[in-house]
């Protein structure tokens, strides 16, 4: 039995660190594996949408529209940039402000959206391992390909992050957690222009 390249492609391009990762371990860190499903299932819905959208061709029309690639680019900088600030802000799971939560499943949809390694990932997996079919099953194969291999990845980093709680003993230890990652959360946003 032989797998095909394109899922291992996927894997490795969602598995790796990257606003997602970084968000739900941080999340699973701070609120729990039960609390931060609804912002793990937008993901994975999330990602499943652009993956798909990208199957459809709209790397052709982002190539047309250079002002919109541009508007897109410094939305999700703008946009990582007040997450990495709320996290950097943030507390630790028993001391957390009542305001503070995880992020919820439209939140998380709509920030794939704006996730430029999502979006690098979908582009390259679409151009390097192309489907045989048409535009509409090319985007139900990245689509499903996309989501299904995307919620083992954050079923993983959540769970990791949720265990994290218990090395994470100190007022100390939550602030060095949670201020690391929101400068790894704050360099994506320099990466999207490069």
């Amino acid at each position: 039995m032989t797998i095909d390249p394109l899922y291992v492609f996927v894997f490795l391009g969602l598995f790796s660190p990257g606003p997602n990762v970084i968000l739900l371990t941080s999340s699973g860190a701070r609120f729990g594996l039960s609390a931060s499903l609804p912002h793990l299932f937008g993901v994975v819905v999330g990602v499943g949408v652009t993956a798909g959208l990208t199957g459809l061709g709209i790397a052709a029309l982002l190539a047309q529209a250079p002002m919109l690639e541009l508007v897109l680019k410094v939305a999700a900088s703008l946009w990582m940039l007040w997450m990495a600030w709320g996290l950097w802000n943030s507390q630790a799971r028993k001391g957390k402000a009542e305001r503070d939560r995880p992020m919820t499943f439209l939140e998380a949809a709509l920030f794939q959206w704006v996730n430029p390694k999502v979006w690098a990932v979908a582009l390259a997996a679409a151009s390097a391992y192309p489907g045989a079919g048409g535009a509409w099953a090319e985007a139900l194969r990245l689509g499903s390909a996309f989501s299904g291999i995307n919620l083992i990845c954050c079923l993983f980093w959540t769970s990791a992050g949720a265990m994290l709680t218990y090395l994470l003993t100190t007022p100390t230890a939550w602030k060095v957690f949670t201020r690391v990652m929101a400068l790894l959360l704050g360099s994506f946003s320099v990466m999207v222009f490069l």
